[in-house]
């Protein structure tokens, strides 16, 4: 029987794969855009998955691509931006699958501040139209204060507003940006960022892990590094562990992965955001390697609508891992980089995985679509792996011509 992806994220393609294998399944990939997943492909042998080239974004194009495949048995959903389509059509199709109208809520980061603030499990939110002014955002939820798109993936429209000329600089940037859904205005959270990983089935939540997450200097937001498995007291382990488990089903998350990220703050964890889902960049592939399993056994579980395993353990035995985001000085064209050759002296075992390709133009840089390729090492702690990352990816320069 067939599995079908519409779209993916771009790393755990070939993870997936195996895991729909395993499971007596042959994977069928839905995309738009196959170079997208250039490096997933490469480690695949040839014929290893089905890939259909659909527009995507087509949603009478991909039911007619659904509805070709051979006993399709499942449908993924693993992406934000497909999320609410890939919703809507496993429902037409009669697959298992979570309700379209909680994928819609978890989709829209306005909706859901809300709901969870009357229920007092977030800090306030309010959006922010063409009649409002810096001082009913500095009055409805003071300042500093960030500015974003409730449907922003990547970092991208995020603005970050510590006094009132910044305030004003983004609203006037806001208001002249592409939106993918409306703006919001909501407290900047002083403290650390990290992310919850966690997987969930039928209401039941377990913490598979916490990810430290190292943002730029400020007022840019772009996400520079990462490490897993954060050593938190057991205590405080417990008691995150339980306050997740309260926020997901609360914003009408039951089962599936999901990737909440929180800061730290001195009073306590406080909400960033939830996306339903496996963490982006590798988080896949550090939860992989912690755990010792295949993580995406559960996604292909929970597609089907089964209890995944991956819900009772195993703990974290394997190696901790960080990874580092490599973003070009400038913009202009890549042409290659320089020090990759040079990566194997390095301790930690670093690897090398591509976001993009000699020849592909870098337009951004101030969110993660500037990001040309991710430093990949292992330690015996997240803090030792993060240092080894640090350092190898300190040797990577991206090369730009105009």
């Amino acid at each position: 029987m067939t599995i079908a992806a519409l779209e993916t994220l771009s790393f755990g393609l070939a993870r997936t794969v195996r895991a729909a294998r395993a499971a007596g399944h042959r994977l069928a990939l839905l995309t738009g855009d196959r170079a997208l997943y250039r490096h997933e492909l490469a480690r695949l042998p040839p014929g290893a998955l089905d890939i259909v080239d659909v527009d995507t974004h087509d949603l009478d194009a991909s039911r007619a691509a659904l509805r070709a495949l051979p006993d399709l048995a499942g449908l993924i959903n693993s992406t934000d931006g497909w999320s609410v389509p890939a919703a809507d059509l496993a429902a037409e199709l009669g697959l298992p699958g979570p309700e379209p109208a909680a994928v819609r809520r978890l989709r829209d980061k306005l909706a859901v501040r809300l709901l969870l603030r009357e229920r007092g499990l977030g800090p306030a939110a309010m959006p922010v139209d063409a009649g409002t002014t810096a001082d009913d955002v500095r009055a409805g939820v003071g300042l500093p204060a960030v500015l974003k798109d409730s449907a922003g993936t990547s970092s991208r429209n995020v603005w970050l507003a510590r006094d009132a000329a910044e305030l004003a600089s983004a609203l006037e940037a806001a208001r002249e940006a592409a939106l993918r859904g409306r703006l919001l205005a909501e407290p900047y959270l002083t403290g650390p960022l990290y992310s919850a990983e966690t997987l969930s089935f039928e209401g039941r939540t377990r913490l598979l892990g916490v990810f430290s997450r190292q943002v730029s200097p400020q007022p840019l937001v772009r996400e520079e590094s990462a490490s897993f498995p954060v050593a938190l007291p057991a205590k405080d382990a417990g008691a995150l562990e339980r306050w997740v488990g309260a926020l997901l089903p609360a914003a009408g998350h039951l089962s599936g992965f999901a990737h909440v990220e929180f800061v730290l703050t001195a009073k306590g964890p406080e909400l960033v955001e939830i996306n339903r889902r496996v963490g982006g960049a590798l988080v896949g592939e550090a939860l992989c390697r912690a755990l010792g399993v295949n993580i995406y056994d559960a996604l292909i579980d929970t597609t089907l609508g089964r209890r995944p395993a991956l819900l009772d353990g195993p703990e974290p035995t394997g190696p901790a891992s960080a990874f580092v985001l490599v973003y070009p000085d400038r913009t202009g064209v890549l042409t290659g980089w320089s020090g990759l050759d040079g990566l194997a002296a390095h301790p930690g075992a670093p690897e090398w995985y591509p976001t993009m390709a000699p020849g592909d133009r870098v337009a951004h840089l101030a969110d993660q679509r500037g990001c040309s390729g991710i430093l990949l090492t292992e330690g015996p702690t997240a803090e030792l792996a993060l240092h080894r990352a640090l350092s190898a990816a300190g040797a990577i320069t991206p090369l730009i011509e105009e």
